[in-house]
């Protein structure tokens, strides 16, 4: 079953998160994951969300999406973003 990994992400260093950018793609590509929406623009619809950068990421799977951002491969650029921006993220299985 697939799954979304949904990240609301503030930005507090834009030239530095630039390279975070470069970095997390291969990482989510080696667990086969593919970025549904990055970083377009978002508009809230309902309720008190005010989102920021909103990223969407699929996986063919909860585990997999667990397996990349808890890999050696995405720790470097984890590292940077967590350095850089304030996230919050959610993955949920999709249908």
């Amino acid at each position: 079953m697939s799954a979304y990994v949904i990240a609301d992400i503030s930005v507090n260093d834009l030239e530095r998160y630039e390279d975070y950018k470069k970095l997390a793609p291969p990482a989510i590509a080696a667990y086969g994951g593919k970025y549904v929406a990055r970083g377009g623009k978002a508009e809230k619809l309902e309720g008190d969300w005010e989102p920021g950068r909103v990223v969407i990421l699929e996986f063919e799977s909860v585990e997999k999406a667990k397996q990349f951002i808890d890999s050696p491969e995405y720790r470097e650029a984890r590292a940077l973003r967590h350095k850089t921006a304030t996230s919050k993220m959610i993955v949920v299985e999709g249908l």
